[in-house]
């Protein structure tokens, strides 16, 4: 069936992973921990972070969790200061943290588009953040369709990001690819009635992947050559 339009995941999927929120990661636990570092690694450990070596560890809630189920995480670790207030930082340094793309982007997705593809994105991220990213990189009027967790329609593994995409564009969802890094994206996309593509910019690996996904690809980069197929 002919793909009409693809719907990104964000993180893991535009832009790398652990190249931009390992930095979020130790900047975020340094500043709720007070620069006690010893403190902030058992924060870490609790969200699946090594602070040491900056990295995800496999399940991490970090990973394709929103900001609130991050800081319901971390509010017990976190005396000292609500939920609301980890949520509020997390938020904040999220809106700063400087995002490293999977590959030049601006070019990437013109070329999708003058296929004649409708484009969107679907992020557990906060709304605010992800447009703060996407302007960032200079690719926010490229899409048609950006939603985040708070943005009227629930968050992934729920299908109703890609179905407001599909709605908002008036494209049937079997014409749909959901393009992501983790099983929520495939999950939202096989339930949304979407084609799925999983590719390994984020830290889920081919075996996590492929029993959910039509084709699971290197990076967004090899989607030209699979659509062509």
């Amino acid at each position: 069936m002919t793909i009409e339009a693809l719907i990104f995941d964000k993180d893991g999927t535009l832009f790398d992973f652990v190249g931009t929120w390992a930095k979020w990661a130790e900047g975020l636990l340094l500043r709720i921990a007070g620069d006690d570092r010893a403190r902030a690694e058992r924060i870490g450990q609790e969200i699946g972070f090594d602070l040491a070596a900056l990295r995800f560890v496999p399940g991490s809630v970090v990973i394709a969790n929103t900001p609130l189920e991050i800081a319901t995480v971390m509010a017990p670790l976190v005396p000292e200061m609500s939920r609301d207030e980890i949520f509020d930082l997390i938020n904040e340094e999220a809106e700063i943290v400087t995002q490293s793309e999977v590959l030049p982007l601006a070019p990437f997705l013109e070329g999708l588009r003058q296929r004649g593809l409708r484009l969107g994105v679907a992020t557990n991220d906060t709304e605010a953040p992800a447009m703060a990213h996407l302007e960032a990189a200079g690719v926010r009027g490229h899409f048609d369709f950006i939603a985040g967790c708070d943005s009227g329609h629930g968050a992934k593994p729920g299908p109703g990001q890609l179905l407001a995409f599909a709605a908002a564009i008036g494209v049937d969802p079997a014409r749909i690819a959901m393009v992501g890094d983790s099983t929520h994206d495939l999950f939202a996309g096989r339930t949304a009635g979407m084609q799925t593509v999983g590719v390994l910019t984020g830290v889920a690996g081919h075996e996590d992947l492929a029993p959910h996904a039509d084709v699971v690809l290197p990076d967004i980069g090899h989607l030209p050559a699979w659509l062509d197929r």
